[in-house]
């Protein structure tokens, strides 16, 4: 009777222990030596753009204590030992060619191919910077607010609590000492913030509102000609979806057509059901206006520095530590077909949708442009960390 019992124990749980062995493993970064011969492309990039963003890093090391570690890990360097990088690459700043500048990474940095236990191939996407149409207050055609962030929301970062944690993030309102999921996407748009003196401004279009929500940052132009950037500030701590992947599972758009300009124009082609579907993403971002940043540069990126068109990249934290450069490889969608996309880019951002070992978002800058090529990239790639000429890490 015993035997019996324990198997009438044991039989609800096999589908639940079936399901435990086929859950993947859990994503690893692994680090291999090569050569810069091995870097496709390398002679031919003009690593300067990409040297003048690694000086905005630059400027963040030099905040941060000599002794500790980049993201923590030892890997990636101490801070000490990248201010004395820094100090030689300020000397590069103005006057060296392409040839100089490319023998700097030569000479203090070796390259590192990055996998997810060994699969060294992953998705890159790009983002820009949008414009939308505002206004300071709100009307019939401005309705659409853009909120600051709500000072009840609290933001944690588990790696300062776990250090396995390390890059994850967690975000919401402290309740009777607390702290309780904050409200979804669905709940703000019904007004939940509304009447609170948290509007930045209004505009016109709740489509592309939702976009700037996904791009995490923009410009608004009002009426008058001036204009104003907004940058991310927080998000409501609920996981980002993807409201493309919906639209193919619904047979709305096919797979291979999948992208910015097609989910829009869907969009724009069923209002009725566009805020329905836009809600699906429960993942809800706050903004600030971002003051004394030049026309020509980009917004600020999680990194706390402008973002360089085409040099900028968005990573996962978890994995890649911000400020890093890195050799990417993959290819752009322009107009008249793709073309291999091989170049330095230094880490500098991140995203709710950049998750994974191999994983990145390429920031393109402003204008239609930049619109054209984040709103169809969307290619397999690999990239590879530079890292200085010392030790080597241990995956």
């Amino acid at each position: 009777m015993a035997a019996v019992l324990r198997l009438f124990l044991i039989l609800p749980l096999l589908p639940l222990l079936a399901a435990c062995e086929r859950q993947p493993p859990e994503p690893l970064l692994e680090l291999e030596a090569v050569t810069f011969e091995a870097l496709e492309g390398w002679r031919e990039d003009d690593p300067r753009p990409a040297l003048a963003a690694l000086l905005r890093s630059c400027a963040v090391f030099a905040r941060r204590p000599d002794a500790r570690a980049l993201g923590g890990d030892p890997r990636f360097g101490t801070y000490g030992l990248w201010k004395g990088i820094c100090a030689e690459a300020r000397t590069l700043a103005h006057a060296a060619g392409a040839e100089e500048v490319r023998r700097f990474f030569e000479t203090r940095f070796r390259p590192w191919r990055v996998s997810d236990r060994g699969d060294a191939e992953g998705l890159f996407t790009g983002y820009y910077e949008p414009l939308l149409h505002g206004a300071r207050r709100p009307s019939e055609r401005y309705r659409y607010p853009i909120y600051r962030r709500p000072p009840e929301l609290v933001m944690v970062d588990l790696g300062r609590f776990v250090p396995e944690l390390r890059g994850r993030r967690i975000a919401g309102r402290l309740d009777g000492g607390w702290l309780e999921p904050f409200a979804d996407r669905a709940t703000i748009e019904r007004g939940l913030l509304a009447g609170r003196g948290l509007e930045i401004a209004w505009v016109d279009d709740p489509i592309a509102l939702f976009f700037l929500h996904i791009q995490g940052s923009g410009r608004i132009r009002f009426e008058d000609g001036t204009s104003i950037r907004v940058g991310y500030d927080g998000w409501n701590g609920h996981p980002y979806r993807a409201i493309g992947r919906d639209l193919v599972e619904m047979r709305e758009i096919p797979r291979e057509e999948i992208s910015l300009f097609s989910i829009r124009t869907w969009l724009q082609a069923h209002p009725e059901r566009a805020r329905e579907l836009m809600n699906r993403n429960p993942s809800y971002v706050f903004f600030r206006v971002l003051e004394g940043l030049d026309e020509a540069e980009g917004p600020l990126g999680s990194l706390g520095v402008p973002l360089t068109p085409g040099r900028s990249l968005a990573v996962d934290r978890r994995f890649i530590p911000l400020g890093l450069p890195l050799w990417l490889e993959t290819t752009a969608p322009y107009p008249d077909g793709p073309r291999p996309l091989r170049r330095l880019v230094v880490a500098q951002d991140t995203g709710g949708a950049i998750r994974g070992v191999v994983r990145g978002d390429l920031f393109w800058g402003d204008g239609a442009r930049a619109e054209y090529l984040a709103g169809h990239m969307k290619s397999r790639g690999r990239y590879y960390l530079l890292l200085p000429r010392r030790r080597e890490p241990v995956s």
